[in-house]
Protein backbone atom coordinates (compact mmCIF):
# COMPACT_ATOMS: atom_id res chain seq x y z
CA UNK A 1 0.00 0.00 0.00
CA UNK A 2 2.63 2.37 0.83
CA UNK A 3 4.28 1.62 -2.66
CA UNK A 4 1.33 2.89 -4.18
CA UNK A 5 0.54 5.73 -2.59
CA UNK A 6 4.03 6.89 -3.38
CA UNK A 7 3.97 6.41 -6.57
CA UNK A 8 0.85 7.93 -6.82
CA UNK A 9 2.64 10.80 -5.60
CA UNK A 10 5.12 10.73 -7.72
CA UNK A 11 2.98 10.72 -11.09
CA UNK A 12 0.68 13.60 -9.64
CA UNK A 13 3.78 15.57 -8.48
CA UNK A 14 4.92 15.00 -12.16
CA UNK A 15 1.57 16.21 -13.73
CA UNK A 16 1.66 18.99 -12.31
CA UNK A 17 5.18 20.05 -12.63
CA UNK A 18 4.42 19.45 -16.82
CA UNK A 19 1.63 22.08 -16.90
CA UNK A 20 2.49 25.65 -17.94
CA UNK A 21 2.35 28.42 -15.92
CA UNK A 22 0.37 31.16 -16.76
CA UNK A 23 2.64 33.56 -17.10
CA UNK A 24 4.53 31.88 -19.76
CA UNK A 25 3.13 33.63 -22.65
CA UNK A 26 3.59 37.07 -20.92
CA UNK A 27 6.04 39.16 -23.05
CA UNK A 28 6.78 40.23 -27.01
CA UNK A 29 6.40 37.98 -29.56
CA UNK A 30 7.17 38.56 -33.81
CA UNK A 31 4.75 37.45 -36.01
CA UNK A 32 5.61 35.02 -38.63
CA UNK A 33 6.99 37.55 -41.29
CA UNK A 34 8.83 39.45 -38.58
CA UNK A 35 6.72 42.61 -39.57
CA UNK A 36 4.58 43.06 -36.41
CA UNK A 37 5.86 42.81 -32.44
CA UNK A 38 2.89 42.11 -30.39
CA UNK A 39 3.11 42.44 -26.22
CA UNK A 40 1.10 40.04 -24.41
CA UNK A 41 0.08 40.85 -20.99
CA UNK A 42 -2.43 40.39 -17.87
CA UNK A 43 -4.72 42.59 -16.35
CA UNK A 44 -7.43 41.36 -14.16
CA UNK A 45 -6.66 37.91 -14.67
CA UNK A 46 -7.17 37.60 -17.90
CA UNK A 47 -4.89 38.16 -21.41
CA UNK A 48 -4.89 40.24 -23.55
CA UNK A 49 -1.84 41.73 -26.61
CA UNK A 50 -1.74 44.70 -28.30
CA UNK A 51 0.35 45.69 -31.19
CA UNK A 52 3.90 47.61 -30.05
CA UNK A 53 5.54 47.85 -33.59
CA UNK A 54 4.90 46.60 -37.27
CA UNK A 55 4.96 47.67 -40.87
CA UNK A 56 2.90 45.16 -41.96
CA UNK A 57 -0.28 47.30 -42.96
CA UNK A 58 -2.03 50.57 -42.56
CA UNK A 59 -1.23 52.57 -39.42
CA UNK A 60 -4.86 53.37 -39.19
CA UNK A 61 -7.55 50.75 -38.50
CA UNK A 62 -9.26 51.36 -41.70
CA UNK A 63 -11.17 48.25 -42.23
CA UNK A 64 -12.91 48.76 -38.62
CA UNK A 65 -16.90 48.04 -39.59
CA UNK A 66 -17.31 50.86 -36.86
CA UNK A 67 -16.55 54.36 -39.10
CA UNK A 68 -15.80 55.83 -35.65
CA UNK A 69 -12.89 53.50 -35.00
CA UNK A 70 -11.28 53.63 -38.64
CA UNK A 71 -8.97 56.28 -37.26
CA UNK A 72 -7.59 55.32 -34.13
CA UNK A 73 -3.79 53.67 -34.77
CA UNK A 74 -3.15 50.81 -35.27
CA UNK A 75 0.15 50.78 -33.35
CA UNK A 76 -1.16 50.34 -29.08
CA UNK A 77 -4.14 48.55 -30.80
CA UNK A 78 -5.07 46.01 -27.81
CA UNK A 79 -5.68 42.58 -30.79
CA UNK A 80 -6.22 39.59 -28.15
CA UNK A 81 -8.97 40.06 -25.95
CA UNK A 82 -10.05 37.99 -22.63
CA UNK A 83 -8.02 34.94 -22.15
CA UNK A 84 -7.91 32.63 -19.74
CA UNK A 85 -5.42 30.41 -19.18
CA UNK A 86 -6.50 26.43 -19.19
CA UNK A 87 -4.27 24.74 -16.65
CA UNK A 88 -1.86 23.34 -19.55
CA UNK A 89 -0.32 25.09 -22.63
CA UNK A 90 -3.55 26.56 -23.79
CA UNK A 91 -5.15 29.76 -23.13
CA UNK A 92 -8.72 30.27 -24.49
CA UNK A 93 -11.81 32.02 -24.41
CA UNK A 94 -10.91 34.93 -25.96
CA UNK A 95 -10.75 36.63 -29.37
CA UNK A 96 -8.47 37.98 -31.57
CA UNK A 97 -9.35 41.31 -33.92
CA UNK A 98 -7.48 41.77 -37.02
CA UNK A 99 -6.66 45.29 -38.50
CA UNK A 100 -6.00 44.21 -42.14
CA UNK A 101 -9.45 42.60 -42.50
CA UNK A 102 -11.58 44.44 -40.07
CA UNK A 103 -13.11 41.26 -38.50
CA UNK A 104 -13.24 39.81 -34.63
CA UNK A 105 -12.51 35.71 -34.88
CA UNK A 106 -12.83 33.39 -31.33
CA UNK A 107 -8.73 32.79 -30.71
CA UNK A 108 -7.10 30.51 -28.69
CA UNK A 109 -3.50 30.07 -28.28
CA UNK A 110 -0.88 27.29 -27.45
CA UNK A 111 2.11 27.45 -26.24
CA UNK A 112 4.17 25.09 -27.86
CA UNK A 113 7.36 25.47 -26.24
CA UNK A 114 9.02 29.03 -24.15
CA UNK A 115 10.04 30.19 -27.78
CA UNK A 116 7.27 29.22 -30.22
CA UNK A 117 3.30 30.39 -29.42
CA UNK A 118 0.64 28.89 -32.04
CA UNK A 119 -2.67 31.58 -32.37
CA UNK A 120 -5.75 30.07 -34.49
CA UNK A 121 -8.40 32.46 -35.07
CA UNK A 122 -11.58 30.70 -35.92
CA UNK A 123 -15.31 31.07 -36.24
CA UNK A 124 -17.59 28.98 -34.63
CA UNK A 125 -15.32 25.98 -33.98
CA UNK A 126 -11.37 25.76 -33.80
CA UNK A 127 -11.30 23.21 -37.20
CA UNK A 128 -12.18 25.64 -38.77
CA UNK A 129 -9.74 28.75 -39.07
CA UNK A 130 -6.23 29.82 -39.46
CA UNK A 131 -3.26 29.39 -37.10
CA UNK A 132 -0.04 31.69 -37.02
CA UNK A 133 3.12 30.48 -35.23
CA UNK A 134 4.68 33.43 -33.23
CA UNK A 135 7.90 33.93 -31.48
CA UNK A 136 9.03 34.74 -28.85
CA UNK A 137 11.33 38.54 -28.94
CA UNK A 138 14.94 38.40 -27.96
CA UNK A 139 15.62 40.02 -25.19
CA UNK A 140 11.73 39.33 -23.40
CA UNK A 141 11.12 38.00 -20.23
CA UNK A 142 7.25 36.70 -18.42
Amino acid sequence: MRTFTTLLFVLFSATAFAQTKPDAILGEWLSPKKDSRLLIYRQAGKFFGKIVWGTGGSAKDEKNPNPALRNRDVIGLVILNDFRHDGDETWEGGTIYDPREGKTYACKMTLKDASTLSIRGYVGVALFGRSEVWTKAQGTTN
